[in-house]
């Protein structure tokens, strides 16, 4: 008999573990509290479960719980909505709105009702990147920054050097610091993705001001002491609180805390891997390629097929990194967006579904091309392990022209070879990746050798 598996919600996350149960031969059953699928992505909210079996599997997906606090917000007479609310700029022409947060979801509201409102003012405490979806050339962006090449310069690269390298090529589309944008110091990277924000403040739609201090009846103060009068609408974008209401406690707390999440997936206290959490992530990078990948691995745990660590060594480390954190010894980097590559390639790991460059150089040297110097898409975890797709190789080698296809409506001169094999790759590419893999064994040789011969010496001296 199949097992069964409660998936709650139906957003993005709970439909890709849906299709990953079916995948391996349990049985789902999905609760949602609203009348449609699709989550976040159809603006609906979740707020409320029936009681589930405990027999059953879990595999959920975090409650998102509007989060605005502001000095005198409750003695505002305008209108207030959050942007889980906000649906179209219908209704707003004329007025002037402060939109709260400059997350990707503030900077796409704020662009959006400059079209039809008076004037839009975008509050930031923070600052941000602003990156646009088109790179160099005209090629997508995430394909042309989401290599594993790139990955892997970035980890041998001091963070210094890193940093000044990307501030310095995110101005050249223009100087943040003139358009108000510019990361407040000591704040850590941030970046947003908006084509059209650097126009819409260039052309005074929206006007760029810093975190707000607190409301009277029709005006706002900001922390510079300047204050904005005659608003008639405030926008929170300033993200969600995340919670698990329908757990009980300590089950509940521990899930709110990502340290104590199993690769952000499972939870450390549970003798039974029997509940996951899907997307209660923050990634560079496609969040629903992760939570499709985590789905994968989770459903496999809890078919038995993969095995993660005991319960009291998952709790043992995390309470010890807990208290490392309030010590101030290491940094709380929960809150901070994951690398994506290195946080997918360990998941695939976790399933056999990792591709591995040095034996794809040997078989396949042109797909090892492709899948080191190219855009690292979710094919790449379908060429091997469970999940396994006859198709991934072709779709990696044909991603560029079907990515510029759609473009193609009229008859032109060929165009340039995507940035993917550019004129220096071409002429030293296979030496790098030959130099690249030397240097991952000769580290992996060298860590091991340094391991053992630390582990003989505890041995010795106990």
């Amino acid at each position: 008999m199949a097992k069964r598996v409660a998936v709650v919600g139906a957003g993005v996350s709970g439909l890709s573990s849906i299709r990953c149960c079916l995948d391996e031969g349990l049985e789902p059953t999905c609760f949602e509290r609203s009348e449609d699928i699709g989550g976040l992505w159809r603006f609906t909210v979740r707020s409320s479960y029936p009681v589930l079996q405990p027999a059953w599997l879990l595999a959920l997906a975090p409650l998102r719980q509007v989060a605005s606090a502001y000095l005198g917000i409750h003695t505002f007479k305008g209108q207030v909505l959050h942007s889980q609310q906000y649906k179209t700029p219908d209704g707003f022409q004329g007025k002037r709105i402060l939109v709260l947060g400059l997350g990707n979801t503030g900077g796409d509201v704020a662009v959006e009702l400059s079209r039809t409102a008076a004037q839009v003012l975008l509050s930031t405490r923070t600052g941000t990147w602003v990156v646009s979806r088109s790179s160099a050339g005209g090629y997508p962006y995430n394909m042309m920054v989401t290599r594993r090449y790139l990955a892997f310069i970035a980890q041998i690269l001091p963070s210094c050097v890193l940093k000044w390298i990307q501030e310095r090529q995110l101005n050249k589309r223009f100087n943040h610091e003139n358009y108000g944008l510019s990361i407040t110091k000591g704040k850590k990277f941030k970046s947003i993705v908006n084509d059209e924000l650097p126009t819409c403040i260039l052309c005074g739609a929206v006007r760029m001001k810093p975190g707000v201090k607190g409301f009277t009846e029709t005006s706002a103060l900001f922390e510079d002491g300047t204050v904005e009068e005659d608003i008639n609408t405030v926008v929170f974008t300033t993200g969600y609180t995340f919670s698990f209401p329908f757990l009980e406690e300590p089950l509940r707390g521990l899930c709110t805390k990502k340290v104590y999440l199993y690769k952000r997936v499972f939870p450390a206290s549970l003798e039974k891997a029997t509940l996951a959490t899907i997307g209660l992530i923050s990634l560079k990078g496609s969040i629903l390629a992760a939570t499709e990948l985590q789905a994968r691995w989770a459903t496999r745990v809890f078919k038995g097929l993969c095995k993660i660590p005991p319960s009291l060594t998952l709790m043992a480390e995390a309470t010890r990194t807990e208290k490392l954190i309030k010590r101030g010894v290491i940094r709380d980097t929960s809150g901070d967006k994951l690398d994506y590559i290195p946080y997918m390639d360990d998941l695939a790991a976790c399933i056999g579904a990792k591709p591995s460059i040095a034996l794809l150089l040997l078989k396949d040297p042109r797909l090892a091309w492709e899948v080191f110097f190219g855009p690292c898409t979710p094919y790449q975890y379908r060429l091997t392990g469970p999940g396994k797709w006859e198709g991934a190789r072709n779709a990696i080698l044909t991603q560029w022209d079907r990515t510029l296809k759609p473009l193609k409506t009229r008859g032109t001169p060929d165009p340039p070879t995507p940035a993917s094999i550019s004129h220096y790759l071409k002429a030293w590419g296979a030496s790098v990746l030959l130099a690249s893999l030397l240097l991952a064994c000769k580290s992996a040789f060298f860590f091991k050798l340094v391991r053992d011969k630390l582990q003989g010496r505890i041995s010795f001296i106990q």
